[in-house]
């Protein structure tokens, strides 16, 4: 009996997932917005991009086709302690730089591109009906 009780518990504790992005404050996202409103322009395009106010220190959504958008914490993973850890977009309009320390990160997926980081941009939910985008955690 022992030995099940031993198997469910490892089992239990491997599959627990930490949140990769501990070292980032957790901030309630709730933002609904009419995609066709003119101050969301800059979302008409797939591949483009805009900044909203939320989250940590602001959040970018990335249009990723018609109807797929994804949404980071631009609050750099690495050094998240240093007022200057943020996440800016790149001309590429593909990636984000932290100027403060050299960090790159993707953001279709959030990944990092070129260290120091090792940790993923904390990612928001999405969701888009056609009209509205709810990005939320």
């Amino acid at each position: 009996m022992k030995k099940y009780l031993f198997i469910i518990i490892l089992l239990f504790i491997l599959g627990c997932k930490k949140d990769d992005n501990s070292n980032i404050p957790f901030v309630h996202v709730n933002i609904f917005m009419q995609t066709t409103d003119p101050q969301f322009i800059g979302l008409n395009a797939v591949n483009s991009w805009i900044y909203l106010a939320g989250g940590s220190r602001g959040i970018i959504v990335y249009k990723v086709s018609n109807d797929q958008f994804r949404a980071f914490d631009r609050h750099c993973t690495f050094q998240p302690q240093n007022t200057c850890a943020l996440v800016s977009m790149e001309t590429n309009n593909i990636s984000g730089l932290d100027a403060c320390c050299g960090s790159r990160f993707l953001v279709t997926d959030g990944s990092v591109l070129n260290g120091p980081a090792v940790l993923p941009l904390r990612e928001y939910n999405t969701s888009f009906d056609g009209a509205t985008l709810h990005v939320f955690n």
